[in-house]
């Protein structure tokens, strides 16, 4: 299997006051092409900073992450919004759409920063909002729209160009149970068919009883990374 992230002995940083807090001390891991794995502990065990970094969203303070042959601390700001433009995906909690916008218009986006034709970006819009079965809803607005239906759009549009990597941030924070069920079912079909890996930051028993792998953190380090049946 590919090695898509590499994470070598990362320690992150944060100034608080006139002290330092360490979210992640010396964390080593590695992803490989195709995997659905989650890091998974309480608030403040270091998850989402380790989420953050892999998607180039923040810098380490020591050590190496290398996402997709690029190592993510040596990066200009610009080499980090290709990266996270051209080949990373990413599902947050809230959702994020553009309120002013259709469902077509949001997951659209993406593609009108890559430059797509038109042509093209219609026909790949339109089979992604199949994926999630959104396609009767295509001309909504956000305000129009469950949670979960909103949640199906993020996914959508983290989709739409085919990354090579998702990253989810509590994906399912904000949604009910049938709803939770129903995203996590759309993620895995995804990850499935099309070879997507998808790395999850959550402490949602909903999500975790989806993963392939998990990665317990507590305190800023791995305590425990077992694949699961």
């Amino acid at each position: 299997m590919k090695t898509i992230v590499e994470v070598k002995s990362l320690v992150k940083n944060f100034p608080i006051g006139t002290g330092i807090f360490t979210a992640l001390n010396g964390v080593n891991i590695e992803f490989s092409e195709g995997e659905f794995a989650g890091l998974v502990g309480p608030s403040g065990s270091g998850k989402t900073t380790l989420l953050n970094i892999i998607g180039s969203l923040d810098i380490p303070s020591e050590g190496e992450v290398i996402v997709l042959n690029k190592s993510v601390g040596k990066l200009s700001p610009r080499q980090a919004a290709q990266l996270r433009k051209e080949e990373l995906g990413f599902i947050f909690q809230n959702y994020n759409l553009l309120p002013v916008y259709t469902v077509f218009e949001n997951v659209e986006f993406p593609l009108l920063l890559l430059k797509m034709n038109t042509e093209e970006r219609k026909k790949r819009v339109m089979e992604t909002l199949e994926w999630v079965g959104l396609t009767e809803k295509v001309n909504s607005r956000p305000s129009q729209l469950s949670g979960g239906e909103c949640q199906r759009v993020a996914i959508a549009r983290a989709m739409v160009k085919r990354p090579l990597l998702v990253l989810a941030d509590e994906p399912t924070a904000n949604l009910d149970s049938a709803n939770s069920h129903n995203i996590l079912q759309t993620m895995e079909k995804l990850n499935t068919e099309l070879k997507t890996t998808f790395i999850f930051a959550t402490h949602d028993e909903k999500v975790i009883g989806y993963l392939r792998r998990i990665i317990r953190l507590k305190d800023g380090k791995i305590v425990e990374d077992k694949a699961v049946d």
